[in-house]
């Protein structure tokens, strides 16, 4: 058995497809939707990221606007900035660029982020309505746009067993809330760095999706023969043959390939999905400002 490419970057193209009209509907009604970024620092990383979700807006005809602040902010500039964001009419949603530097405390920050304009999903309003089993609010991007690819994929999720792997607020804890609200019916059990019998439950999994950011931790003999896998780790390793001296790895080992129906590439999988949902959530908040505006 070979497994089939969860490819991310043709469910991302399917979802950016679908935005259009929806955009211009919105343009329509004399508005564009409008995302802003804060960035904070210079880690390279971060920055290769928030360029391609300013690229994502300008292929989409997106308002984006991009603020930048040094390293060296205080936690009141980076709050600042968040609160006139927030009062700003006609921008629609708003995400701080993860990692903040170690002096800041990035959940506070997030937090401070208005519900409505919280694209990222990270609110403790939206996960609150996630926990009650509501999908009225922003969903977390990199969860539902696992998801997407799932259903995309036309994998089978009620009744079946599925395995995260991480426990983040992030990524794991509103994955294992969204494959298990009613409508989507798997049993899922949460592993993390506590778990005594990882292998055995990745095992006897139909659905194992690793989040942990160690690379290639999960192995072929982790994975029950036709499981589905998704991997959301991308991780930076030495690589000497590699001219640049490094290459991007995920969290699951590529042999596992040779026993899962299904596995994500990294790059190219759960990456490109992420920054498609944060351009829906982006439309989505959109649409609800205007329909808030025609009720008032």
């Amino acid at each position: 058995m070979v497994a089939q490419r969860l490819d991310g970057k043709a469910c991302a193209l399917e979802v950016e497809n679908g935005l259009h009209a929806r955009i211009e509907q919105c343009k329509l009604r004399g508005v564009m939707p409008h995302l802003a970024v804060v960035i904070v620092g210079d880690d390279p990383a971060s920055h290769v990221y928030v360029g391609s979700k300013v690229r994502a807006c300008e292929r989409l005809g997106i308002q984006s606007t991009h603020i930048e602040l040094p390293s060296n902010a205080s936690e009141d500039e980076v709050r600042s900035a968040i609160e006139s964001l927030n009062s700003q009419e006609g921008l629609h949603g708003i995400l701080v660029q993860s990692p903040l530097p170690p002096h800041m405390d990035e959940e506070s920050l997030t937090d401070l982020i208005h519900p409505s304009k919280d694209v990222d999903g990270f609110h403790p309003q939206n996960l609150g309505r996630l926990v009650q089993g509501r999908m009225d609010g922003m969903l977390p991007c990199t969860p539902s746009g696992v998801m997407r690819m799932l259903e995309w994929a036309g994998v089978e999720t009620s009744g079946k067993t599925a395995v995260i792997l991480g426990r983040s607020r992030i990524v794991g804890m509103p994955q294992a809330l969204l494959l298990g609200v009613k409508g989507v019916d798997a049993t899922v059990t949460v592993a993390h760095s506590r778990t005594r019998n990882t292998t055995e439950l990745c095992a006897s999994a139909d659905i194992v999706i690793a989040a942990v950011g160690r690379p290639e931790m999960v192995r072929e003999d982790w994975i029950k023969p036709g499981a589905v896998v998704v991997d959301v780790g991308i991780n930076r390793v030495d690589d000497s043959s590699r001219e640049r001296g490094w290459r991007l790895a995920g969290d699951v080992h590529p042999d596992v390939a040779n026993v899962a129906s299904w596995l994500s590439p990294v790059p190219g999988g759960v990456g490109p999905m992420t920054i498609a949902m944060l351009m829906e959530n982006t439309v989505r908040a959109t649409e609800l400002s205007i329909s808030d505006t025609l009720d008032s």
